[in-house]
């Protein structure tokens, strides 16, 4: 895999690891109210594919979009980001 990937990456925070080669990736952001102008939360929870059980709930991870594994996985875990 290359670092220069053109693929979609994203970081998100993992919010379970109990299927099997599978997490649960919760990514936040913060959206713009169209009318108010309020900033608000907003989350989207990603199934992301996992070749080794190397990550743990509260790990903040860097994944990649990539071909369809399952009904839901179309990500995949690039690796751990410091903090």
């Amino acid at each position: 895999m290359t670092e220069n990937s053109l693929k979609r990456r994203l970081i998100g925070t993992v919010a379970s690891t109990a299927p099997k080669n599978t997490l649960v990736v919760v990514v936040e952001r913060a959206v713009v109210h169209p009318k108010y102008g309020k900033r608000l939360k907003s989350q989207r929870r990603y199934a992301v594919h996992q070749e080794s059980n190397d990550y743990a709930v509260g790990d903040t991870v860097l994944f990649e979009a990539c071909r369809p594994m399952s009904r839901t996985k179309r990500w995949r875990v690039v690796g751990k980001v410091t903090k």
